[in-house]
């Protein structure tokens, strides 16, 4: 049954019009730069921009992008100031004033829960949105060295082509460095300290249409390690086999 599985997926793959439905999937999951569609898809930028026209995508409208920026509900955004209390304070006098003190005590107690979900909320969502950037970076940069490996088998400039396959791995072992920092300090943001605060996010957070969070599992150190390990070995064995074709190459030749 997995080999029956495996050559439909081959199949699959192989359908007319699969690679638009796939550009299209990643394009409407967030993934707007036309060069990281291109590398991926090891096709060129002109025909992702077909691909995504025939699924009646325009790329011009694509959203820019913005840096990820604490929420508020309510006037308040959890942040540890003055400001937030004084916020809460006047929100309780203006209930005050016109309900009187029937209901003010839990009208007090919600907003500080409001105001507490929404600080770690504002932290975790903020820790999380870059180890997601930092990842989609690594991936690429990873993806990238075997671009340029591949681009070594019918390189005329081989020397050329071959300095940017190591640029390419150097660059991958600073994107594994910058995602393995990004990712720890997702994992030290942790989650909602406390269920109250759990609860506010589900009921208020979420339901304001605010993107979800999510738990981090995340072994970050064997991960990196693994990731490190698995880009030197290959490469490592890749230096082997550049050094004999420049041995084997005559006087002149692989320039």
């Amino acid at each position: 049954m997995r080999q029956i599985n495996a050559l439909q997926a081959l199949r699959d793959w192989s359908t007319p019009g699969r690679r638009a439905d796939l550009v299209a999937a990643a394009w409407l999951e967030g993934e707007t730069r036309v060069a990281v569609l291109a590398e991926a898809a090891r096709t060129t930028r002109h025909t992702i921009y077909a691909d995504l026209k025939s699924r009646g995508i325009t790329p011009a409208d694509r959203p820019k992008g913005t840096p990820m920026t604490a929420i508020t509900i309510d006037g308040l955004t959890g942040a540890h100031s003055d400001t937030e209390g004084t916020t809460i304070l006047e929100m309780v006098r203006a209930y005050a004033a016109k309900n009187g003190t029937d209901g003010i005590g839990d009208f007090e107690s919600n907003l500080v829960r409001l105001s507490y979900a929404l600080g770690a909320y504002n932290l975790i969502a903020a820790a999380q949105a870059a180890e997601q950037s930092a990842r989609r970076d690594r991936d690429r940069a990873l993806h990238l060295v075997e671009l340029q490996w591949e681009a070594l088998s019918t390189a005329t400039a081989w020397h050329a082509a071959h300095h940017a396959y190591v640029v390419a791995v150097d660059a991958a072992r600073t994107a594994i460095a910058t995602w393995s920092a990004a990712a720890r300090a997702a994992v030290d943001a942790g989650w909602f300290p406390v269920s109250q605060a759990e609860e506010v996010y589900r009921e208020r957070i979420l339901t304001a249409g605010h993107p979800p969070v999510e738990r981090y599992d995340l072994d970050v150190d064997t991960e990196t390690t693994r990731l490190r390990d698995a880009l030197d070995q290959v490469h490592e064995h890749r230096a082997r086999l550049a050094s004999q074709t420049l041995t084997a190459a005559p006087t002149g030749a692989a320039r």
